[in-house]
């Protein structure tokens, strides 16, 4: 299985500060309850909630895709900061369910939300995807090819998941989550990043696309499939380990760190992870009970949430943690500039002029 001490660890030194300014967020308006799934499976709201702590999550509509949910994202972001498109020069998606393979999604959302012209691409690494995503939205400004850069984590799991197959339906949602990254005052933003991917485990959590079969030869089913065993003892071992790495790429410990914010995938990875990271539950943002799975968007979600009812505050410190099919992982530790704390202010008008 993938060592994440192996893997890319990316600092920022020298580079000017680079955060999140904005944010919004889109969960659909069908709500799928646990009883529902007991209609048509073998289960019941016991036995699902007692193995992931997911009660309910979001189904899109037959006519909803992911670019839908990435555009009401970028509109909420708007309703909450109506100037943050101003400027925006790239838009970049993180999807492991796109509309198409081409166009990208990104390019879809840009469309219609008043950013033709700029520049859009996927990142496909499922639901480590987010993480990822930050990664390149930082370098593209870091690097001078972007002053301000729209990230978006969407999907629609529903759609790629076998509704039949209790060991997979039962535990994805769909949703968006949308934000703007640029520069930020010094001493906040983006601190390091660890990223990483072995296809040793494609196996193990896989989409099916245009190939039949993986590299390996095994044959591949249509649908999102899942050996939920080795899943969970991939996602406990590297969240601890590549959270550590990405504190220590940051000179960050444990105690350093005030909110955890990681994949929403199942409450016993979370709780065990945070067991063997040494990490308190109390300090980790956990929404999953409401949404499931919504791969490359639960972080997003859990991010807006924990701001939105004041837990995550100005100038504190999260540690951001994901993984999936790949099988990937991604960790990053990040400063929290409060945009609205600093709306207006002179130090914040002068820190958003990029200085790269």
């Amino acid at each position: 299985m993938p060592q994440p001490e192996g893997s890319a660890l990316l600092s920022r030194p020298a580079l000017p500060a680079i955060g999140i300014t904005a944010l919004g967020v889109y969960a659909p308006e069908n709500v799928v309850t646990n009883a529902d799934f007991e209609q048509h499976l073998d289960t019941s709201d016991e036995w699902i909630f007692s193995r992931t702590g997911i009660r309910e999550r979001r189904f899109a509509a037959e006519n909803e895709y992911t670019s839908h949910m990435g555009v009401r994202a970028v509109q909420d972001l708007v309703r909450r900061f109506p100037h943050a498109l101003e400027g925006v020069d790239a838009v970049v998606c993180a999807t492991g369910s796109p509309d198409a393979l081409f166009p990208s999604t990104a390019a879809l959302i840009a469309g219609q939300v008043g950013l033709r012209g700029a520049a859009a691409f996927d990142v496909s690494a499922a639901c480590s995807g987010f993480v990822y995503a930050c990664s390149v939205a930082q370098g593209l400004v870091a690097g001078g090819s972007a002053r301000k850069v729209l990230l978006v984590g969407a999907e629609t799991m529903s759609k790629i998941v076998d509704q039949t197959d209790r060991g997979t339906a039962i535990l994805f949602g769909d949703g968006g989550g949308a934000m703007i990254i640029e520069a930020v005052p010094s001493g906040y933003g983006f601190e390091s990043f660890v990223l990483g991917a072995d296809s040793a485990g494609a196996e193990s959590l896989y989409v099916r696309c245009v190939a039949h079969q993986l590299p390996s030869g095994a044959a591949m089913q249509p649908y999102l499939a899942m050996n939920g065993r080795e899943v969970f003892k991939f996602a406990v071992r590297v969240m601890g380990e590549s959270g550590h790495a990405a504190m220590q790429k940051a000179g960050l410990s444990v105690k350093d760190v005030d909110w955890l914010i990681p994949h929403q995938a199942n409450i016993r990875i979370i709780e065990s992870a945070c067991q063997r990271f040494g990490l308190s539950l109390d300090k980790t943002v956990v929404n999953l009970d409401r949404y499931g799975n919504t791969s490359a968007a639960t972080i997003p979600l859990a991010l807006a949430e924990a701001y939105d009812d004041g837990r995550i505050q100005d100038g504190q410190q999260l540690l951001m943690i994901a993984f999936g099919g790949g099988l990937s992982w991604g960790a990053t530790t990040l400063k929290w500039y409060d945009p609205l704390k600093h709306a207006g202010t002179a130090q914040a008008d002068q820190a958003l002029e990029l200085q790269v």
